[in-house]
């Protein structure tokens, strides 16, 4: 196998070796690679940095999780479909487990996987030594014990002058060894923090990568990457841990834990559970109101801190069907501090208690490899059987009624360790704070896949007894809803609300000017008017941004477009649409002769998504997020555990990009029969260029294309796409967004003085009331357009009011609109 590749390494930790190894994905991602992310070690953290930055899976190479034998082979299965993998180092280069000769240091995993190195020096603190350090690096490397390795360049970073430069570069011409980049010290580089738990991250990565294309020779880095040998390898089979064999991810379902502090799993997880017949469905335990319908099984991995912990003990109605399902005998696997979720307690706060363990997450910091030993046989493990791992945590597991899952001791020649009890196992339950690898700790993954081939599915949760005399929160399995007594306007849009001298408050279009680079592109594209129009420069450009194969991206002409193919693309069965919800998916599902089954969300649940609402027998449903015109955004994992073997989830995620950070963002996921429509009108302000795209599972995608009439995408619109999808664009996506947040602070702030509350908490660049009948024709008399709710399916005029959507604008005219505000009944 073909593949370009480099480490990128330090003498030592602090060296800024995660900032510049994750802003070159980034940057080489923008420059037009698709690029492959990869950490020495079992770091979780650092892998979310690359997956964000390459929009594909970031993962861990990791010799004592896996074995040295699988590096390679899990290389090759994690860069397939990429031009380029770039691997990030751990601790300085030659740093590996104590007392073995460098095992698992860096410099061994380079060597096991023929990658040339490039190393990253912070010089804050010296000049001339730098020669000397790589010198020393470069001679050690030709003879080290884990592993011969090739220093093929160096990368400064911190330098204070120019001065400073030059005598660092006359000291490394000795060496040979070129200087690739160079970082100054004073340059602000923006502080990459966990994407699990903060936003704003994509934009941060948006400006590095720009910083980085600046100062590093990135087309010496592709030729370095170019000259690593061919691997001599297969790559590695998720499907390998199967039972039997699968159709990966048509059987039965596995309820996955996703979400602040319960995202530590690795790349391969999902993929051998998928690979192995089964359907990982992600929930927030949080925030989610069920597990996943049909769950056979639950896999938890993460880390809790205190106020997570908080967080998912006040979630007792999840916390008390995790308890039936363990009762049941579903098979529950749980690694990490994430596991006390299953106990008693957490220091005060009470879990699920569906198993008798407590503990804490204010203890000291543990960290370290282990090797485990079960002492007795339970789910994942014959008794004696051996194990590999690694823990971090804060946490402290006391297990009061059942054998350890594991007898824990140090990796390497630590001597005569006494082995420590860690966490919980039964026949049904492996519960611990040890993380392991399910490509190393396969006897533990392959006995959860096959007990989740056997368990009986666990049943939803019984409706509350109000739920039927109350409003329908879902339409009945059997037919769709009969029609309403109002039937809503599908063709009413914003636009239609203006009028010459309004101010406008209905159309959700960015007021912003345009940024000169996209007016550049614009005015560029018009030279080449003469031939046809040819996206396929664009559907690259919008592949490389989320990290997806140019066959799972399709440009479009706007959003109205794409609802129009997925429309035409299959002979749709049980087409569902989630509403309130913008209108246009199902009047073109109409239009193209299906009948539409209608979910509606209710107000009084918060339009939240209820995703048991949607009948088991849709095999397409179609939601926003975040949902026009509620502003409400759902959480990833209740989004996915919509998706269905033979169903076709529909995410139109329009607004998204007015979010810093893009949360909750399925467009990156690899999620078989999911597609994620966007629009570049709103935020970009180019709502007469039409310019959109799909991007999902490759065979819909592949329908859809294959009605789209020739040439629908034009030559400016394609230009646009490419502009939109650079760093610089997403690092003005992000100052949009931080604005629009504002903004939208003060006009929620400014309604609620006035006793409006909008529906909550608005995420998008509108927010939802509920006002007297008649508001919306007087502030249109005072001169204020603002949007109509009545033509969305869940939001007609009643005895409560009607609905009107307000676009986010500046501060100045949400005074205005205040002002003009009607007191009392309009």
């Amino acid at each position: 196998m073909t593949l370009p590749r480099l480490v990128v390494a330090a003498p030592a930790s602090g060296h800024g070796n995660t900032t510049v190894a994750t802003g070159l994905m980034a940057a080489l991602g923008a420059a037009g690679h698709t690029v492959s992310g990869h950490k020495v070690g079992p770091d979780f953290v650092d892998s979310r940095h690359h997956g964000l930055a390459t929009g594909r899976p970031g993962r861990n190479l990791d010799p004592h999780l896996t074995s040295p034998e699988l590096l390679a082979p899990l290389l090759a299965h994690g860069a397939r479909g990429a031009d380029l993998a770039v691997i990030e180092g751990v601790m300085g280069l030659y740093d590996g487990m104590l007392g073995t000769d460098g095992f698992a240091s860096t410099a061994a995993v380079a060597a096991a996987v023929g990658a040339p190195v490039v190393l990253v020096v912070d010089v804050s603190h010296t000049a001339r030594t730098v020669g000397a350090i790589v010198h020393g690096m470069v001679g050690y490397g030709a003879h080290d014990p884990a592993g011969a390795v090739r220093v093929a360049g160096v990368i400064i970073n911190k330098a204070a002058s120019e001065r400073h430069t030059a005598e660092i570069r006359a000291a490394l011409e000795p060496t040979g060894v070129p200087v690739l980049g160079v970082l100054g010290r004073d340059v602000d580089y923006p502080v990459l923090t966990d994407p699990a738990t903060t936003s704003g991250q994509r934009g941060a990565l948006g400006r590095l990568a720009a910083l980085i294309a600046e100062q590093v020779d990135l087309a010496a880095l592709v030729r370095i990457a170019g000259g690593a040998p061919d691997l001599a390898c297969a790559p590695w089979d998720p499907a390998a841990l199967a039972p039997a064999p699968a159709v990966a991810g048509f059987g039965p379902v596995v309820a996955v834990a996703d979400g602040p502090g319960f995202s530590s799993r690795y790349a391969e997880t999902l993929e051998v559970l998928t690979a192995s017949g089964l359907t990982p469905a992600l929930f927030d335990p949080r925030t989610a109101p069920a597990l996943p319908s049909d769950t056979a099984a639950v896999v938890i991995g993460g880390d809790l801190t205190p106020e997570l912990a908080a967080e998912v003990g006040a979630n007792t109605a999840l916390a008390a069907q995790l308890r039936r399902a363990v009762d049941a005998g579903i098979p529950v696997l749980a690694e990490g501090s994430a596991a006390l979720w299953l106990g008693a307690r957490v220091d005060d706060t009470a879990m699920s208690a569906a198993v008798p363990i407590h503990g804490s997450v204010a203890a000291p910091r543990t960290l370290g490899y282990r090797i485990a030993i079960a002492p007795a046989a339970g789910l994942g493990a014959a008794a004696g059987a051996r194990a590999t791992g690694h823990e971090y945590h804060r946490a402290r597991l006391e297990n009061t009624d059942a054998d350890p899952a594991w007898l824990l001791r140090p990796a390497g020649p630590v001597g005569a360790a006494t082995p420590r009890p860690d966490g919980l196992r039964t026949a049904t339950v492996h519960a611990g704070l040890l993380h392991t690898h399910p490509a190393g700790a396969t006897e533990l993954w392959s006995g959860l896949i096959a007990a989740a081939h056997r368990a009986t599915p666990l049943p939803a949760p019984a409706a509350p007894a109000s739920a039927a005399s109350a409003a329908p929160r879902s339409v009945p399995a059997a037919a769709p809803d009969p029609a309403p007594a109002h039937e809503p306007d599908l063709h009413h849009h914003g636009d239609r609300e203006l009028a010459p001298g309004l101010t406008d408050l209905a159309v959700n279009v960015s007021t912003a000017a345009r940024p000169d680079w996209l007016q550049q592109a614009l005015a560029d594209s018009l030279s080449a008017l003469e031939a046809y129009p040819d996206p396929s420069a664009a559907r690259a450009a919008l592949a490389a941004r989320h990290g997806r194969a140019p066959e799972a991206v399709l440009p479009t002409a706007g959003g109205a477009e794409a609802f129009t193919l997925l429309a035409r693309a299959r002979e749709w069965r049980r087409a569902v649409v989630v509403h309130p919800q913008f209108t246009e998916p199902e009047a073109a599902l109409r239009a193209a002769g299906h009948e539409v089954t209608r979910v509606v969300l209710r107000a009084e649940d918060g339009f939240r998504l209820d995703a048991g609402a949607v009948p088991e027998g849709a095999d397409l449903v179609v939601v926003g997020n975040p949902t026009n015109p509620t502003s409400v955004l759902h959480p990833a994992g209740a989004l996915t555990a919509l998706a269905r073997p033979g169903r076709t989830l529909v995410v139109d995620e329009a607004f998204i990009d007015a979010l810093d950070g893009e949360p909750e963002s399925l467009a990156a996921a690899d999620l078989p029969g999911a597609v994620v429509l966007r629009s570049l009108t709103k935020t970009w302000a180019i709502p007469g260029l039409r310019a959109g795209y799909a991007v999902g599972d490759p065979a819909v995608i592949a329908d859809m294309a294959a009605v789209q009439p020739p040439w629908s995408v034009s030559t400016p619109a394609a230009a646009a796409m490419i502009a939109c999808a650079s760093p610089e664009a997403l690092a003005e996506q992000q100052r949009r967004a931080h604005t629009l947040a504002a903004h939208r602070a003060e006009l929620v702030a400014a309604l609620s003085a006035r006793g409006i509350t909008p529906v909550g908490p608005a995420r998008a660049p509108f927010v939802l009331v509920r006002c007297p009948e008649g508001t919306r024709a007087a502030l249109r008399d005072r001169g204020f357009a603002v949007r109509r709710g009545d033509t969305f399916p869940g939001l007609a005029t009643g005895p409560d009011g009607e609905w009107v959507r307000i676009a986010v604008r500046a501060p100045e005219v949400t005074a205005a609109l205040l002002a003009a505000w009607p007191d009392g009944p309009a």
